[in-house]
């Protein structure tokens, strides 16, 4: 337990000039352990020699820390803030209209997620889950947004009235993500010694998951709690000065092939070293786009590929009294990339003399992993 003392120096505003500093450190260490690459050349090229220089740093890069910043991808700065203006605009209506849009089944993964629902953790336990949650909920809603023109599962879309251009915004935001996830798995055949189109038709179904999120203001009372963050592992509170908590349960991977993160200049998101265990800021970068591999595409690697735990902490807050301060409100989009629903999922034939895992059918076990996190 904090003292009242102790709370006070938590929470000490930080002069800007060492704020600049600790952000610049921070861009600099971040940027040796997660890399930055530059897709142009890879878009652009005329041959496969040029592309396949490029295929290896990204494949050396996710061999190494799982993480990359994509800077050259091709996806105009315009069309990014048009996607977080729109998405800011859905987070802004009114409760009772966000409610009527809920996300309602874990076959579906669509709907709106009110703060508190979700609980992002490793745990595979429906009851250590709903443990975790009602003791330190997630501080954070989203809306989960999948291919329009699926025939069972629709969309849960509002209305115009209530956010324009909302549903056109986001469906040609879907699409330029898939387009992307397409280009880098075709970097991954290649940096692998695959064929360059190996999983163009193991991904063509467009089975993804677009998520809005939305990390509403919070006191750094709450964040006090054990365990409380804004998803996934906390760490305290996440200002300059702080203190640590562990909470080694509810850092995450995530499920599918790929992520592709787009964040605000807040940040948050925190990227755990495999070789140290320390978590290392994965900084804000103008212009680039984090991507991470995840479960699947370890798994179709026999884990050549890293899927690397990572969590979103609370950014430095603004001190409002004596004894309280606030975080800033953060946006962020994430495109979570999945192979076909019908695919399988089984160890690629240059991963290793033997497999780590057996097959698996990619629906069961992205459905699989959903439900217990929103039991």
């Amino acid at each position: 337990m904090l003292s009242t003392r102790a709370s006070r120096l938590l929470v000490r505003p930080i002069p800007q000039y060492v704020t600049r500093r600790l952000l610049a450190t921070a861009v600099q260490n971040t940027k040796s352990f997660i890399p930055v690459i530059d897709f142009t050349q890879f878009r652009e090229a005329a041959g496969q020699p040029e592309r396949k220089q490029v295929a290896d740093k990204i494949v050396s890069a996710f061999k190494e820390s799982g993480f990359i910043y994509l800077s050259g991808h091709g996806i105009p700065a315009s069309t990014i803030q048009n996607a977080f203006s729109k998405s800011a605009d859905f987070f802004a209506m009114l409760s009772e209209t966000k409610d009527t849009l809920s996300w309602e089944d874990p076959r579906s993964n669509r709907g709106y997620v009110t703060v508190g629902r979700e609980r992002v953790t490793q745990s595979a336990d429906p009851t250590e889950i709903a443990a975790l949650r009602a003791k330190a909920p997630d501080c954070k809603e989203s809306m989960e947004i999948g291919r329009d023109w699926d025939a069972q599962w629709k969309n849960q879309w509002p209305q115009e009235s209530d956010a324009p251009q909302f549903k056109s915004t986001m469906l040609d935001f879907y699409q330029t993500c898939h387009d992307l996830h397409v280009y880098v798995m075709r970097s991954i055949a290649l940096g692998l010694d695959l064929e360059e189109g190996f999983f163009d038709k193991k991904v063509d179904e467009q089975c993804h998951n677009l998520r809005l999120l939305s990390y509403p203001p919070i006191k750094t009372t709450l964040l006090q709690n054990e365990g409380q963050a804004r998803a996934g592992s906390h760490s305290g509170l996440l200002m300059p000065y702080r203190i640590n908590i562990p909470t080694p349960d509810d850092t995450v991977t995530d499920y599918g092939t790929l992520t592709l993160l787009f964040q605000d200049s807040v940040g948050g998101l925190e990227v755990k070293n495999p070789h140290t265990g320390r978590f290392i800021p994965a900084t804000p970068v103008p212009g680039t786009i984090v991507v991470n591999v995840g479960d699947l595409l370890a798994r179709w690697s026999n884990d050549v590929l890293r899927s690397t735990l990572h969590r979103v902490v609370a950014p430095p807050a603004k001190q409002i009294s004596d004894t309280e301060a606030i975080t800033p409100v953060r946006q962020s989009i994430a495109f979570f990339c999945n192979p076909n629903f019908s695919a399988e999922v089984a160890c690629l034939p240059n991963c290793g003399a033997e497999a780590k895992y057996p097959p698996v059918n990619t629906e069961q076990y992205i459905v699989g992993r959903l439900a217990v996190t929103y039991s």
